[in-house]
């Protein structure tokens, strides 16, 4: 089977093109997406990838999409775009949290707390027990500077991104730094979902924003 996984939830995003066999992935190709263009980008460059290897778009058996938390705006994008081409496919979707594709990255074993930059001083945060590359949500939440050191006490944080490690580290809290999880972890933690029938329909595909919108948040109450 063909698998295609997107993340466009970030700074900067990326695709993904695997070969998926049982219980086996085969990452044939990344592709990188520079933020800020995500929506000029993301259906030409999938477009491109399909046709360099020889295949179609009616031979993707499945979708492996971030859900978030994340940008507003990429989050919209990226499950837009694999909203529809699932829908006309009528393929299966994945929907995978970025707070768990860095726990699963962390390569780390058991119970374990990640972080993420959320801007304007703020931080999301999952608590993931990883098992065998597979992780199970246990919390997750939206925490500011100042509630770090209480959250986390002596538990190590992973974290991809440098200012939340310094963030993190002045709070007092040990840090684990690794790279951004690139789209293959995506269709990595993906097919196992799909293999679990761990789906979801394109009218069942929504974004994980944790935090509310700018439009929600500063909205008038109704009279």
């Amino acid at each position: 089977m063909l698998l295609l996984a997107a993340d466009t939830s970030g700074k900067h995003g990326s695709i993904a093109f695997a070969r998926a066999e049982s219980d086996s992935l085969e990452v044939v190709e990344i592709v990188p997406l520079l933020g800020g263009t995500f929506s000029a980008q993301l259906v030409p460059q999938i477009a491109a990838l399909l046709s360099k290897h020889g295949f179609s778009k009616q031979e993707v058996g499945g979708f492996a999409v971030a859900s978030g938390p994340g940008s507003f705006t990429g989050l919209r994008v990226g499950l837009a775009a694999i909203k529809a081409l699932a829908e006309v496919l009528h393929k299966p979707i994945a929907a995978v949290s970025r707070l768990e594709a860095v726990a699963v990255a962390s390569g780390a074993q058991g119970r374990l707390m990640v972080a993420l930059d959320a801007g304007r001083g703020e931080v999301y945060v999952g608590g993931y027990e990883v098992n065998a590359g597979s992780a199970k949500c246990i919390e997750e939440g939206i925490l500011t500077r100042e509630g770090l050191g209480h959250a986390f006490d002596d538990r190590v944080v992973v974290t991809p991104d440098a200012s939340v490690a310094e963030m993190a580290r002045s709070a007092g809290v040990k840090v684990h730094e690794i790279e951004h999880p690139r789209s293959d972890v995506i269709a990595q933690i993906g097919w196992k979902k799909i293999r679990a029938a761990e789906t979801v329909s394109p009218e069942e595909l929504e974004a994980n924003y944790i935090r509310r919108s700018d439009a929600e948040i500063f909205a008038k109450p109704a009279r």
